[in-house]
């Protein structure tokens, strides 16, 4: 009986218009060009409009899906969103995704694993494929970072943007597609990259609905300690898992955190810089939106049957790889 595995065979990739420079970064909090560009590899990032939500990405998302895999949305069978930043706490940014891109057939849900998001999707998505129970899957990584960025805090209003991108799960018998994946967590660094305010443990209230603790706090060198170690660390360990050297891959696809920490990964792994995917310098950190955006800007690069290495690292910790190949 053939194997079946859980192919990619659509992407697409989503940013606002709006751009925020580090020159305009300059102006808002003590910081320079200089200084970001040095320490995180960024020199601008784009912002969402204040009537966009999540869900507008989503729906730009899997409109070009559709359009480039010449299916209706009504053939969807399954909607995952990896996101921090859904429009509401429920319901899902999946199911208005769905409404609002008319998935009329399609369930769905949220995943919140920050910036390991969409690898965690992916790999939950493709499950369903390869058992047969669902013909379409769409997995979407996107968040709207403004949303929750404080634009006074120079330490994080650096790093992060907004965007995101998904791609289309289906069948293949050719042995492409998902091949492996090892997904993993670590719930004492919470304290190290969360936001305090806003969940159950520390409602927002009257009292401190003004606290900088509503938006994002990262504790930067630890965070980039254990990001360097454990990014690094989980891709090697896919290689060796699948017998697989430097010479093997074709593309690395890491998570857009910091370029600090993508080159640590790829040194690591013995890859070389052109065989690395890189955007940071244009978008920052999307979040959960960085390795599809990585995907779409780099589909006409790839083969079939590329051997690509994802991998992330992100609050909570979470951290992931997924070794696949590409599918067309």
């Amino acid at each position: 009986m053939t194997k079946i595995t859980a192919a990619i065979t659509a992407i697409h990739g989503y940013v606002p218009d709006g751009v925020l420079t580090n020159q305009d970064l300059e102006k808002m909090v003590e910081t320079n060009d200089e200084w970001i560009t040095t320490r995180t590899g960024i020199k601008e990032r784009r912002i969402a409009s204040p009537e966009q939500a999540l869900s507008d990405f989503g729906k730009e998302i899997v409109d070009g899906i559709c359009e480039k895999r010449g299916i209706d949305p009504a053939e969807i069978d399954m909607v995952i969103c990896g996101t921090i930043t859904a429009d509401y706490r429920f319901p899902a940014a999946a199911n208005v995704i769905c409404d609002k891109a008319g998935c009329v057939n399609a369930w769905g849900f949220d995943l919140s694993a920050a910036c390991s998001g969409f690898i965690y999707a992916l790999d939950i998505g493709r499950v369903y494929v390869e058992n047969g129970t669902h013909k379409k899957v769409l997995v979407i990584g996107a968040d709207v970072m403004s949303s929750i960025i404080n634009y006074k805090d120079r330490a994080t209003c650096i790093i992060f943007g907004d965007g995101g991108g998904g791609v289309l799960l289906e069948a293949n018998e050719e042995g492409l597609g998902v091949q492996d994946s090892i997904l993993k967590s670590d719930g004492s660094g919470r304290e190290y990259l969360l936001q305090r305010l806003g969940g159950s443990a520390q409602p927002i209230t009257k009292e401190n609905a003004e606290s900088p603790e509503q938006y994002v706090f990262q504790e930067g060198k630890t965070v980039f300690k254990h990001a360097v170690s454990n990014m690094a660390g989980i891709s090697v360990e896919i290689m060796e898992k699948n017998g697989l050297t430097a010479d093997d891959i074709d593309w690395l696809v890491p998570h857009q955190a910091n370029r600090r920490i993508i080159d640590a990964t790829s040194s690591r792994m013995g890859i070389d810089n052109d065989k690395v995917m890189i955007n940071i310098d244009k978008y920052g950190n999307t979040t959960a939106g960085t390795i599809p955006l990585l995907l779409w800007e780099w589909e006409d690069k790839l083969k079939k049957g590329d051997n690509l290495i994802l991998a992330s690292f992100g609050g909570g910790f979470t951290w992931g790889s997924i070794w696949l190949k590409w599918a067309y």
